[in-house]
């Protein structure tokens, strides 16, 4: 990969006061206890012992870091010579339940140790040891990815490349699937259970509704197939219906999983959901009305996205990592940053290794071998764009 030693555990060479942006000074950065303190250190019901941990850490090295109004931890290298905005990007939140830290040689375990903050101190190691020779590096690392993505929304960075760590095998992500989530009501009218006539089953009516939305893929005005994406899909994940037992009941709600491809977004798949419910829930005996609405969430849906895999960032990153350029399978943050510039989602860990669930589930866990590649992988990439 264009480099002779390890970068984990080597001196980078001191800065003089006069290019402090550049290089960072002679102090030892450790990525291997950084990541086990990360890892000891929860973040799933509350980020700030965690971002003090991470802005104590670029501030040893010599950068400023500041924390923005929407929580967002960010730090700047920059440079008088003209060139490229790179972005380095993940999150320190993490999902519950808090799990142990744990390690055993290679391999480290424990809430976080893939998801995100492997792939963090990957990014670390690249913002720190890059030679800045011309342009600009950001590191921007946001609080509540796990949740509602205030901070992610809250960027505008003006990047030219965004390199967003989250757990890919050392893969290349080009593009991603979108998430929406709404609730379709089906409203009828209460009656005695003994005297269903005289009332309107919401239950029924959210049959209907049901049967229809097996239809929706089936679309002539659908969203194609993604070439690497595959189709959209969309699921019903929950319901809720009726107050007693012995009641017919008025309400019924269903709560609908909408992971889209391009071009699709948010508005035109609520328009497209709206015509199909008109078009295929069928007139029944009674009167029963439903409507969608979207889900209530501070922040823009993360949609589809996709960057050019023949581009530089994914072909740089690809090759220096040894990896395959492949879509990810999770929505992210990277959704909010693909329309402005090439976006690559990049890291060590795995969301399941095999059948066996690994981010988000209680084995957790990510290859320090892993955070190294990745770590090396993500440095050459960034210089190939600033040195």
């Amino acid at each position: 990969m264009g480099r002779s030693n390890s970068i984990f555990g080597v001196r980078s060479p001191s800065a003089s006061p006069d290019d402090s942006t550049r290089r960072r000074p002679e102090v030892d950065f450790d990525p291997v206890a950084f990541l086990e303190d990360a890892v000891k250190t929860p973040s799933h019901e509350d980020i700030a012992e965690m971002r003090q941990l991470l802005v104590s850490t670029i501030e040893a090295q010599g950068f400023a870091a500041h924390v923005d109004d929407a929580g967002n931890t960010i730090s700047t290298r920059e440079t008088d010579e003209p060139g490229p905005h790179v972005v380095l990007n993940t999150h320190i939140d993490t999902v519950a339940p808090h799990v142990e830290f744990s390690r055993d040689g290679d391999i480290i375990r424990g809430r976080g140790s893939c998801d995100a903050k492997g792939p963090l101190t990957a990014l670390l190691v690249a913002f720190f040891d890059t030679d800045l020779q011309r342009g600009k590096l950001t590191l921007a690392i946001t609080p509540d990815e796990e949740v509602k993505s205030t901070g992610a929304a809250a960027l505008d960075l003006d990047g030219d490349a965004y390199i967003v760590g989250e757990p890919t095998g050392l893969d290349v992500c080009n593009a991603a699937k979108g998430r929406f989530e709404g609730t379709i009501t089906v409203r009828g009218e209460n009656a005695h259970a003994a005297e269903p006539q005289s009332g309107v089953n919401a239950i029924t009516g959210a049959g209907h509704v049901l049967r229809a939305l097996e239809t929706f893929l089936d679309r002539d005005d659908a969203p194609p197939v993604h070439e690497e994406l595959g189709a959209a899909t969309l699921e019903p994940t929950m319901i809720r219906g009726g107050t007693a037992t012995n009641q017919i009941p008025a309400e019924c709600e269903i709560v609908v999983d909408r992971r889209s491809v391009p071009p699709e977004t948010s508005d035109s798949f609520e328009h497209l959901l709206e015509t199909h419910l008109r078009e295929n829930v069928p007139d029944v005996e009674f009167d029963v009305t439903y409507d969608f609405e979207f889900t209530d969430r501070p922040t823009p849906f993360l949609e589809a996205w996709e960057t050019d895999p023949e581009g530089k960032l994914a072909q740089t990153l690809a090759a220096a990592s040894g990896g395959a350029i492949r879509p990810f399978s999770a929505a992210t943050e990277a959704s909010y940053f693909a329309h402005d510039a090439p976006t690559v989602v990049f890291g060590p860990g795995l969301l399941a290794d095999g059948n066996e669930p690994v981010a988000h589930s209680p084995n957790e866990y990510v290859l320090v071998s892993a955070v190294e590649a990745a770590a090396e992988a993500v440095t050459e990439t960034v210089a190939a764009f600033l040195s």
